[in-house]
């Protein structure tokens, strides 16, 4: 028969003692690490009432609940809100702190840097997202007016000298020329580029004081060259941008100062009187105020003024059609060349000053 060897298994815990030991440590070991911890929170935690932290605001705002109901009109058109109240529901989180490298409000060696730059070049940026910060902030529902806000409001508390843009939602009777100019036309026209003539160059505004004010309202309103329509303001009123016109004017030279607004007409006489024909004078006033915008130039394809090989075929279709023409508009030109006010006399007027330059 084969034997079966059994092997004997020791205890670690031979003795009384080493039992007593074990059992010991086995309750001292918690007890210490309890107490060891209670220190660790409660070491310079400072009970009293002056602690800023045990403050009922500071309690309440701590007890605020995460999320708001707010009711909102979906018919009420959005309001764009100040750069101070867009720092403090979205940009303060990091830029108060100069949390994840984020500049920090009043460092002015950091935020020097980014003035240096040009506004338009950072609202981009931050429209996009830079680093670790998302795009717009981390909040979609912001506009391009409100990031610009924010940005502006950031560097003037750190040494910048910037002016919050114009808001896209003010009423028109809150946008003044210099408003208009600073937040929108100054882009361009301080510096001069694209050949923007600059506010306070008389070189470059007296020329176009010459040509009429006008004129030159008109072209702003059209836009030319690198000026897009409206200087890429949109929802520019014409009278803002006669403001903002009227502003640069009487910048750039003593000699350019524009126009007042024309008196009322007279009112009309009970007796009918037959229509006069506006004479050359007249017909090359209304073409300056309102067409030579295009045709001076021949911008989206109108016939330059003078040009005989443009007009040839346009009057050979005879008077009572570029009459038509004009009333109605055509392509890329608008009924009456924009002016809906023109008297039907005025527009006849403009067109025969034209045909007459081709003739």
């Amino acid at each position: 028969m084969s034997e079966v060897h059994l092997e004997e298994h020791s205890s670690p815990i031979k003795t009384p003692k080493q039992l007593i030991i074990v059992l010991l440590l086995a309750l001292l070991v918690p007890i210490i690490l309890i107490v060891m911890l209670s220190q660790l929170m409660t070491t310079g935690f400072d009970a009293s009432k002056n602690n800023p932290a045990l403050s009922d605001a500071a309690i309440a705002q701590r007890l605020k609940p995460v999320g708001q109901v707010e009711v909102v009109d979906p018919s009420a058109p959005k309001v764009d809100k100040t750069g101070k109240e867009v720092v403090a529901e979205v940009c303060g989180a990091c830029h108060a702190s100069g949390a994840l490298n984020a500049p920090k409000i009043g460092d002015k060696t950091a935020w020097g840097k980014l003035v240096a730059q040009n506004l338009p070049s950072i609202k981009q940026v931050a429209i996009k997202g830079v680093g670790q910060m998302p795009p717009r902030g981390g909040n979609p529902d912001l506009s391009d007016i409100e990031i610009e806000r924010a940005i502006v409001y950031m560097a003037d508390q750190s040494g910048g000298k910037w002016i919050e843009p114009v808001s896209s939602t003010a009423k028109p009777a809150e946008r003044s020329g210099e408003q208009i100019v600073q937040a929108q036309c100054a882009h361009c026209h301080q510096t001069g580029v694209g050949g923007a003539p600059m506010i306070g160059d008389r070189a470059a505004w007296i020329p176009r004081a010459t040509r009429g004010y006008d004129v030159v309202v008109r072209s702003a309103i059209q836009g030319h060259g690198g000026m897009p329509a409206r200087g890429g303001m949109a929802d520019l009123t014409d009278a803002e941008l006669r403001n903002a016109v009227t502003y640069m004017f009487n910048m750039g030279s003593a000699e350019a100062k524009a126009p007042q607004a024309a008196a009322p007409a007279a009112p009309a006489t009970t007796a009918a009187a037959a229509p006069a024909k506006a004479d050359a004078g007249q017909g090359k006033t209304v073409y300056e105020a309102n067409c030579a915008a295009c045709h001076a130039a021949g911008i989206a394809g109108a016939p330059k003024a003078g040009d005989k090989t443009a007009w040839a075929p346009r009057l050979k279709t005879g008077m009572d059609a570029l009459y038509a023409t004009a009333f109605k508009g055509k392509g890329a030109m608008p009924p009456k060349g924009g002016n809906a006010s023109l008297a039907d006399a005025d527009v006849k007027a403009a067109v025969d000053y034209l045909a007459g330059l081709a003739k």
